[in-house]
């Protein structure tokens, strides 16, 4: 996008549905009236809604919910001052944009963000449903120290913990966590999170982590596919102006307060409260291999404490859960 179209949504975005004179656009950003027409219409082929009313000027619609970098801004605190967003209309999967970039040497706090992705990915090998202009798929490169299976765990439950906050201060409804990476509203899957390790070769250490996060925003065009439909909802019923950059926001800025003081763990709490799977009877999938269990609590460090049918106890650090439906 140009540097004229960037200011343009820029300033369009911090005056959403007020009408800006094309005199007072062109002085703002100091260019000629012509390149204000060039750069709206620009901008409108690119899917923006830009009204237009003689004597007034241009207007980005209310109704606009296109995902900008420029939108997303607005929103964010000093604790993303060196945060790095990219926007992707579409593209293959946000984690795997990230996990190149970090090859390629790009540093902690670049974030991908995509309105719809081709192969999404999702835990197990699966693939994410990530339909276009009713989701919002987002990952982030960290280049935190430790161990990196602490490393990803802390960092599944950290996020989680955001996108609760997050949702419920743009929604206001209620969310529940089942571990270790799944989040619930009134008991259907909104979002999932999905941990990426990327390992130096010559150093055997860590090298970077991709943290990516689903969320489905409002109901698909067409609806979920069969397999998804009974367990998968929505954080929205429809579409609404400008939700999908401001709840982008929120879970950048709440993940970003939550690791910039990592080691206090004041996550850890909440994630605990939220948690839904402790007391249950459950499933535990781990390496293909199933077994049945009770949940017994989650820990300090957020892992699973299960017991199994023949007695035994274990600490899960990874692995994936699921609840039996009562008879």
């Amino acid at each position: 996008m140009s540097d004229t179209k960037i200011r343009l949504l820029e300033l369009f975005e911090s005056n959403r549905g007020i009408y800006i004179s094309g005199e007072r656009i062109a002085e703002d950003l100091k260019i000629s009236r012509t390149a204000v027409w060039k750069a709206v219409n620009s901008l409108r082929r690119d899917g923006y809604e830009i009204n237009a009313v003689t004597n007034r000027g241009y207007c980005l619609s209310e109704e606009s919910d296109i995902i900008s970098e420029q939108g997303i801004q607005q929103y964010l605190s000093d604790v993303c001052d060196d945060i790095r967003i990219e926007v992707f209309s579409e593209t293959s999967s946000t984690n795997m944009v990230c996990r190149n970039k970090a090859n390629d040497g790009e540093q902690e706090g670049y974030v991908a963000i995509a309105s719809a992705q081709t192969s999404g990915r999702g835990r197990q090998g699966r693939t994410f449903f990530s339909p276009a202009d009713s989701g919002l798929y987002l990952s982030i490169i960290l280049k935190p120290s430790g161990d990196p299976k602490s490393a990803s765990l802390g960092l599944t439950t950290m996020a989680a913990v955001a996108v609760c906050e997050a949702i419920e201060s743009v929604s206001g409804k209620s969310c529940d966590i089942k571990w270790v990476n799944d989040i619930l509203i009134e008991n259907k899957k909104v979002c999932g999170i999905l941990c990426e390790a990327s390992y130096s070769i010559e150093e055997h250490t860590l090298f970077a982590v991709v943290v990516g996060i689903g969320i489905n925003v409002y109901p698909p065009k067409d609806g979920f596919p069969d397999e998804l439909k009974d367990i998968a909802g929505t954080v929205f019923s429809h579409s609404e102006s400008g939700k999908r950059n401001q709840l982008a926001a929120e879970i950048i800025d709440r993940f970003m307060s939550y690791y910039r003081k990592a080691t206090d763990k004041n996550y850890v709490d909440e994630y605990v409260k939220r948690s839904i799977v402790p007391g249950k009877d459950i499933e535990v999938h781990i390496h293909g291999n199933v077994r049945q269990a009770h949940a017994l609590a989650i820990d300090e460090e957020c892992s699973l404490m299960v017991r199994y049918e023949d007695g035994t106890a274990e600490t899960l650090r990874f692995g994936e859960v699921s609840i039996k439906k009562a008879n």
